[in-house]
């Protein structure tokens, strides 16, 4: 796969940590999930792992993202 190809373009969509929420306020995977392949879907997680690692590497408290959006609804 090129780094241009569709289905790189559907993973990078898939790496923030903002998540839309449903009427109940569940999150919601992003909508580019549902088009992704199932290798493409395997892909995305890896990058997610691996964008979460970067995060806690540059932050200066060591939390990802993802930490800081779940500590911002239950605080």
């Amino acid at each position: 796969m090129s780094a241009n190809s569709p289905e790189d373009l559907l993973v990078e969509a898939t790496l923030g940590a903002w998540r839309r929420r449903d009427r109940d306020g569940l999150p919601m995977p992003p909508a580019e999930w549902a088009d992704l392949s199932d290798a493409g879907r395997v892909r995305a997680y890896e990058a997610q792992l691996l964008a979460r690692e970067w995060e806690r590497a540059l932050a200066g408290d060591g939390l990802s993202s993802s930490v800081h959006a779940v500590l911002a609804r239950i605080r």
